[in-house]
């Protein structure tokens, strides 16, 4: 099939909202990077984000071109819906942490100017994720879109506070010589694996047709209670290492060098320790919130209940959708 055949067959709707993520995203990764900031661990992580935004939908734009949706194995619409969901959720976490930690660090002038264009633009990337999101559940076709479930929301929470904790565990120093810190970057490592193997398995059903096998999960209930133990770890032994003093940690802000510099971030080094300490007491209580609904479901949920994978409810009932 030809580019212009496969162009036709798509709505201009989608054509614009591709052509603005890529230029949105690659004038946010190209003015990030040319600030000279590669030492910052925050912005190598901004534009990393930025560099996968670009690379996907540049990969769309590139199979909607050449007309290859009907060739591929899965639904097209459905992968559009969850990549644009979390593409559009991962954009405006990086707008934040790159706003917020970056713009007050340069003196009005140029450099500045690019690190809020680059923040804006990154603003307008998730602003047209979260349109194609939309145009994708009312233009016409098979698509079935559906509202997030309670568990669902929290298994979504779980990683995406998990990618901020990345961004902020991206700078070593925060855990470098120390085992302890370095089982914590595990745990954070291995919960987050385990939850998006868990969503492949059983959430990102693109056909809405997928049955669950079992009528509880096993998948899901060995990732929530590893996770919910791992955490526990995690709770302890991250501020236990990063603020006690005996065991070289920085109890106070003010003893931290990296704190006191007049051209420094607005996120130095002991608030990122601190950072991720709230962010791993969060998500352990996410992942025991998880738990709980889990037990909740698995012995009082009524067998006449029909039950879902967790990830995805129903907004429009279909007479040809078997939804779990």
């Amino acid at each position: 099939m030809s580019w212009s055949s496969g162009l036709a067959s798509k709505p201009i709707m989608g054509f614009c909202l591709r052509v603005g993520q890529l230029l949105s995203t690659c004038v946010s990764f190209s003015l990030g990077a040319s600030l000279g900031i590669w030492k910052e661990s925050l912005a190598n992580w901004c534009v990393f984000i930025w560099c996968l935004c670009f690379a996907m939908s540049l990969i769309t734009s590139i199979v909607e071109l050449c007309g290859l949706q009907s060739r591929l194995p899965f639904s097209w619409d459905g992968f559009l819906y969850v990549i644009s969901f979390h593409f559009g959720i991962i954009c405006m976490v990086t707008s934040l942490i790159f706003g917020t930690s970056y713009i007050q660090v340069f003196s009005p002038g140029p450099a500045q100017n690019r690190a809020i264009t680059a923040t804006a633009l990154s603003f307008v990337a998730t602003l047209l994720y979260a349109i194609e999101v939309a145009w994708v559940c009312v233009r016409p076709g098979d698509m079935v879109c559906f509202v997030p479930t309670f568990p669902g929301v929290l298994r979504r929470l779980e990683n995406y506070l998990a990618c901020v904790i990345f961004a902020f565990i991206s700078n070593t120093d925060l855990y470098r010589d120390q085992p302890a810190l370095v089982w914590c970057v595990f745990v954070y490592s291995i919960c987050f694996i385990l939850g998006v193997v868990n969503f492949l398995v059983n959430g990102c059903d693109c056909d809405n047709d997928q049955n669950l096998p079992l009528r509880i999960p096993v998948l899901l209930w060995v990732q929530t209670v590893l996770s919910v133990l791992l955490y526990t770890t995690a709770v302890i032994l991250w501020p236990l290492y990063q603020f006690h003093e005996k065991l070289g940690g920085q109890p106070q802000r003010s003893s931290d060098m990296s704190c006191s510099g007049q051209l420094t971030t607005f996120v130095c080094v002991w608030d990122q320790r601190l950072v991720v300490a709230i962010l791993t007491a969060i998500n352990l209580l996410v992942y025991v919130a998880d738990m709980v609904y889990l037990i909740f479901e698995a012995f009082v949920w009524t067998e006449a209940q029909p039950r879902d994978s967790g990830f995805f409810s129903p907004a429009v009932s279909s007479p040809t959708s078997d939804v779990p």
